[in-house]
């Protein structure tokens, strides 16, 4: 049984924490955050302690594996402690803002041979998988194009994106996993991006929408179309193209009901309304792994490196911006 601490008790840490529990596997035994609110709220829902401070579980020789959810400003701080306090590690994205910081951890750690896994959950959404599982069985052929569309249904607090990096880093680094993911590594990065005329946008130095494009190794073309908005929901939308065909995974609605009548065909309820009802079974999925990956003593399916490697699509992605120009990857 996997003994696991849940650091940090926000939104991304209760759906951590119900995968956990749903896990036979697992058991969820300690939940640490600094508002005791939260921590005292989602431990007493699974049945673990609690604490103020992430030190209490770390410091618990019974604790196997740390689920690192707290804000992105302390996941290297959190990572460093946690392989120090010899715990396997599940990290939520992005590791940090910043190249230097994330490669100075990683020569921190590295004589360890640390167990990090990152949370990039979307890889274990159960339609993307099946598109990259298909492509990879050669199904549509060479892969000449990618299409990811990633909108969230309204934008964050105008106070939380003075802090998160922007939307090439706290968003779009979905995205761009996502991309290497389904088309290997990249070696071009283009971008263009818009505030859409809104203030809080532009005093956050930051942008509403953007398109990225991207040139694989492969010589595969990858478009992300982003928004920080979307009047009908939560639109998460991927496909591959290639010479012998396409495959699309499409929105998620609450039901597969669909409506005809003399005004309309094919209509659908809402979709899902965001990524705690839309990824529950990627996250899911994810922890899973996590606990395979360990029981298996193998490495994880996505780990540091991916990690890292996202972060450097989204730094390309911030130049291409600022400077207009094409950016090129080692």
């Amino acid at each position: 049984m996997l003994r696991v601490a849940m650091l940090g008790a926000g939104r991304v840490a209760q759906v951590h924490a119900q995968s956990v529990s749903e896990n036979p596997d697992a058991e969820l035994v300690w939940v640490c955050d600094p508002i005791e609110a939260a921590a005292t709220s989602l431990a007493a829902k699974h049945g673990a302690r609690w604490s103020l401070d992430a030190e209490d579980a770390l410091a618990d020789p019974s604790v196997d594996a740390v689920i690192v959810g707290t804000p992105t400003n302390t996941h290297v701080d959190m990572l460093l402690r946690s392989v120090a306090a010899g715990k396997k590690v599940l990290l939520e994205k992005p590791i940090d803002l910043d190249l230097a910081r994330i490669d100075a951890a990683w020569a921190s750690i590295q004589a360890r041979a640390p167990f990090v896994m990152l949370g990039f959950n979307r890889r274990f959404d159960p339609s993307f998988r099946e598109v990259r599982e298909r492509v990879g069985r050669g199904e549509i052929g060479i892969v000449r194009a990618l299409r990811i569309t990633s909108r969230d249904p309204q934008p964050p607090p105008a106070a939380y994106l003075g802090v998160s990096g922007g939307m090439f880093k706290d968003m779009t680094i979905h995205d761009f996993d996502m991309a290497r993911f389904q088309a290997g590594d990249i070696v071009e990065v283009s971008a263009v991006a818009s505030d859409n005329g809104l203030d809080m946008f532009r005093q956050a130095g930051d942008h509403a929408q953007a398109i990225v494009t991207m040139r694989a190794a492969s010589g595969a073309l990858v478009t992300i179309v982003n928004s920080r908005s979307c009047a009908y929901g939560y639109d998460q939308r991927l496909e591959a193209f290639g010479d012998a065909g396409s495959l699309e995974a499409g929105n998620w609605t609450a039901t597969t009901v669909r409506a005809a009548s003399a005004t309309q065909t094919e209509a659908a309820g809402p979709i899902l309304n965001f990524f705690l009802e839309r990824y529950t079974p990627a996250f899911r999925n994810e922890f899973a792994e996590f606990v395979a990956a360990i029981r298996e003593d193998r490495a994880p399916a996505v780990g540091f490196a991916d990690g890292r490697a996202a972060l450097a699509l989204a730094e390309a992605a911030n130049e291409s911006v600022s400077t207009g120009r094409v950016v090129k990857l080692g």
